[in-house]
């Protein structure tokens, strides 16, 4: 490997959240100026969520700035402390990772995928192992090291203690991630105290582990995410921005596949509907793109299309309802009438079912010990922190969760009295004047 050369001066980036974050190496302020990762300030840390907490228009870039300032934060730690367990040559491998992790994002994330079966970790994978710059710089540092980022965002690294540092329960990513979108989103359950989890953390036998007596640090850490997921990224109108974004999806790839001629369709989008892209097409996906395209078609002639474009630029999104339980035959009954009333059984009707796990409590003899927290004793033994914690134990294991019915309001309200009594008191309560806005 070729001698790593510091930067002439420190650069420093101004940040809301960490308040600055120091680059000190040529390499990373390298990465940082390719258009791979520039790429990241057009895509929403939070997809859709800007349509319910307004403030959350923070980016991937922003995010991945954070989760890199963390794990140097972290490292130095290490470093300071002379912990031998730390293998101080793969400093520049777990900061490069922690930098690059989400580089395979593609617009509104996780909508984009779910609709297009795309993973964003492989795509991640191809930018940094194919012909982009990032790959070049990469590689520029000693042949194959693009290969052990790479092997660090698959996860399968061999030094297990790197790639716990950014993927794990309790990782660089997922502490930006809840400090930045709670700030964002202008919300409180989010605020961990990072400073302390960060003096708390140990190398230990190619882990990272948690003193003791940081246990309720992480404690309230868990407690943070399990908030955050159920007021912040389950919130029920993000769903349903969600789910019109996916059938926007959804119905353009049918109309691709149905040859139908659509009046506008940029470069890349035939690539993506075939399922064809390639790194450099991928790259030329963006949100700007994505918009430009939804609000062209508003004016498609397929009213399935042009209805659900003009839904999510106009943030005039579906209602829901919610109910405990809905089995198999009441969904069909549901779908039926719907269809038997002149509605549409896939775009007019959406049943959704948010699960979250807030932590995987420990059993013995599981495998998935990668994805426990383990404490560390004043006798350098581990216990898995479930076995330990009363807090964690009340969380974990829960798969909590309501049905939700989302809806068309004003479609429904216009064929109500073809439908049934039995599936017209499902969604009672949101049949009257339509209302233009969720409240939050």
């Amino acid at each position: 490997m070729k001698p790593l050369q510091p930067l002439d001066e420190e650069k420093v980036f101004k940040d809301p959240v960490h308040n600055y974050i120091h680059v000190q190496d040529r390499l990373i302020w390298t990465l940082i100026n390719t258009p791979e990762f520039q790429r990241l300030r057009r895509i929403r840390q939070l997809g859709t969520s800007y349509l319910t907490f307004h403030g959350a228009e923070h980016s991937r870039f922003s995010h991945s700035l954070g989760v890199y300032e963390i794990t140097r934060r972290i490292i130095s730690q290490f470093e300071r402390s002379g912990y031998e367990d730390w293998p101080s040559e793969e400093r520049m491998v777990a900061l490069c990772a922690a930098l690059l992790h989400d580089l395979g994002h593609g617009p509104f994330s996780h909508s984009i995928e779910e609709a297009f079966e795309m993973n964003h970790e492989e795509w991640t994978c191809r930018i940094l192992l194919e012909d982009t710059e990032i790959h070049r710089v990469l590689e520029e540092v000693e042949s194959g090291f693009s290969e052990k980022v790479a092997a660090v965002i698959r996860k399968d690294y061999e030094k297990a203690v790197v790639v716990n540092l950014v993927s794990s329960p309790l990782d660089a990513d997922r502490m930006d991630y809840l400090l930045r979108d709670a700030y964002f989103t202008g919300v409180n359950y989010g605020t961990i105290d990072m400073d302390r989890i960060i003096r708390v953390l140990r190398p230990h036998n190619g882990r990272v582990v948690v003193k003791e007596s940081g246990m309720h640090a992480i404690e309230d850490y868990l407690m943070s995410r399990y908030q955050m997921y159920w007021q912040v990224y389950f919130h029920p109108v993000t769903r349903s921005s969600d789910i019109v974004l996916r059938h926007i999806f959804q119905r353009a790839k049918e109309l691709f596949n149905s040859g139908y001629n659509f009046t506008f369709l940029p470069h890349p989008l035939p690539a993506l509907f075939r399922n064809e892209l390639n790194v450099k097409e991928y790259l030329l996906l963006d949100e700007a793109l994505v918009q430009t395209t939804f609000m062209q078609w508003t004016l498609e002639k397929d009213e399935i299309l042009a209805d659900v474009c003009t839904r999510f630029m106009e943030r005039r999104l579906y209602k829901y309802v919610e109910t405990e339980l809905i089995d198999l035959d009441m969904i069909d009954q549901i779908r039926h009438e719907f269809e038997a009333a002149g509605l549409h059984p896939q775009y007019d009707l959406e049943i959704d079912f948010p699960t979250d796990l807030p932590y995987d409590v420990f059993r013995p003899g599981d495998p998935k010990k990668e994805k426990q927290i383990l404490l560390l004793d004043r006798q350098n033994k581990v216990q898995e922190i479930s076995e330990v914690s009363d807090i964690v134990r009340s969380i974990s294991g829960i798969h909590r969760g309501r049905y939700h019915l989302y809806f068309p309001q004003e479609k429904l309200e216009r064929v109500k009295h073809k439908l049934s009594p039995h599936v017209a008191d499902i969604f009672e309560d949101k049949l009257g004047p339509a209302q233009m806005e969720f409240e939050i």
